[in-house]
């Protein structure tokens, strides 16, 4: 049977097939299927992927090998380097890692291009070159935003180009230590009759880099756009090939931002990095803390202040609730910065358990400082928030309010609660509630009390 001359691929997934489908049966979208033409093999390496997987064998990498007997390359994951940027490298475990391939994704306009910028101020040098990849600006723009940067470091090179073989060809001949790719939706494989950006040669393009990573040992930093979803644009695939995926966030009108690890194959992905952007750039924010509670209203009814982990660091968060009677039959849910399942959740065993009447209250609750909460930790502090603005009654601004909730209106034990307090302590918190089971086994710091509640019905109890 004759090869098929053409293939259909899903622009959102990557699915192939010999034949148009109106639905992608793997992502189940409508009219995604493109049409890509197919180019015969010809047996030759060429260049491009091909070369660096011969690289690859010659150096013995496909013949099996006793675990015991592999022997690390000079630039091994093991030895870390560090990026000069104290809550990148919280983020990335320690560095960057050599021969590894990160992925960092955001919104335009967010700081990706100068987040790469101040990364080579720091690491570049005649002993560690770094060579910048730009598929979407010129030199010149390059170097207006470097000398406002007031980046000039020695060993960084610059290239504005797209096409993977000129890409490979720059590589061989400076040998960088770092390359990073701005953007990897630009970058085009000649091979592939695809647009660039396209899903075909975004993934041929990224097993490309992966290939140059791994068998050079040269650590490769792609920057990815994002969808309307916030997902990076292209085949979920993507995020699959590479070590590292960091989402960069950050709201357009405030001046923080969070870079998160939602994947890392070389430390904790529950790691974040706090940043506040100005004039000069990033600037680490030491005290993240601190920072989210600044201006946070004294004696207001829905507020509640509770702490969140993320990875090894507590972070104090202020959850804002507000309840007012609706004019329509069905009243309005709105959850900023929260899962809206699990507040809808929270207030159904508020009105049960509790016996708040919120049938006919729309309720919004809103995570101040734009910040996400995943852990069920802050569960306790929505109740409480929804409750002080329901019942008019301020919460006591030095109480700190932790514990999870169950379907029952029970408070349920946290991880770690002694790091959660302590946080607090520093902060200048005189007094934490928290659930009755972690109040048992805690040793709280001088200059704070705890309480402990079973039940919700305590919980209000003691704040309200």
């Amino acid at each position: 049977m004759p090869a098929p001359k053409s293939l259909f691929i899903c622009g959102q997934c990557g699915y192939e097939t010999a034949k148009w489908l109106g639905r992608c049966p793997t992502c189940n979208q409508f009219n995604t299927m493109e049409e890509r033409a197919v180019r015969p093999a010809t047996g030759k390496s060429g260049g491009g992927s091909a070369a660096f997987l011969q690289g690859a064998a010659k150096a013995g990498g496909n013949a099996p090998i006793l675990l015991r007997n592999i022997q690390p390359g000079k630039n091994h994951a093991e030895a870390r380097r560090a990026t000069g940027i104290p809550e990148l490298d919280r983020v990335l475990g320690g560095g960057l890692v050599g021969g590894s391939l990160l992925l960092l994704g955001g919104d335009p306009g967010i700081g990706k291009s100068t987040l790469l910028l101040q990364i080579c101020r720091h690491m570049a040098s005649e002993a560690f070159p770094i060579l910048y990849i730009s598929g979407e600006e010129s030199p010149a723009q390059i170097k207006l935003r470097a000398k406002r940067l007031k980046v000039d470091p020695p060993g960084l090179y610059f290239l504005a180009e797209t096409d993977l073989h000129a890409i490979q060809e720059a590589a061989e001949k400076i040998k960088p230590a770092l390359l990073l790719i701005d953007s990897i939706q630009t970058m085009r494989l000649g091979e592939l009759s695809s647009l660039p950006g396209s899903v075909t040669q975004v993934r041929e393009c990224t097993a490309f880099f992966t290939q140059m990573a791994k068998v050079r040992q040269t650590a490769v930093l792609l920057v990815g756009h994002v969808t309307k979803e916030g997902a990076i644009a292209g085949p979920r695939v993507l995020e699959h090939m590479v070590d590292c995926v960091l989402y960069f966030e950050g709201e357009g009108r405030d001046s923080y931002r969070v870079i998160r690890a939602v994947k890392n194959r070389f430390g904790s992905t529950h790691e974040i990095g706090v940043f506040e952007m100005g004039e000069q750039g990033l600037t680490a924010i030491a005290d993240p803390s601190a920072y989210m509670l600044a201006g946070r209203p004294v004696n207001v009814p829905g507020s509640a202040v509770t702490c969140s982990l993320e990875g090894s660091r507590p972070l104090l968060l202020e959850v804002q609730g507000l309840v007012a009677h609706t004019h329509f039959g069905t009243p309005r849910r709105t959850a900023n910065g929260m899962d809206y399942n699990r507040m809808v959740m929270l207030m159904a065993v508020l009105e049960k358990r509790a016996g708040y009447k919120l049938a006919t209250y729309d309720s919004y609750i809103n995570i101040a400082g734009g910040l996400r909460i995943e852990e069920p930790a802050a569960d306790a502090a929505v109740i409480a928030a929804i409750a002080s603005c329901y019942k008019n009654k301020a919460i006591d601004p030095a109480y700190l309010v932790i514990g999870e909730v169950g379907l029952a209106g029970e408070l349920r034990a946290v991880s770690q609660p002694e790091r959660r307090i302590t946080e607090a302590a520093r902060q200048g918190f005189t007094a934490c509630v928290l659930p009755a089971a972690n109040k048992k086994k805690t040793r709280a710091p001088e200059g704070i009390r705890v309480f402990g509640a079973a039940h919700i019905g305590e919980l209000l109890g003691l704040l309200l």
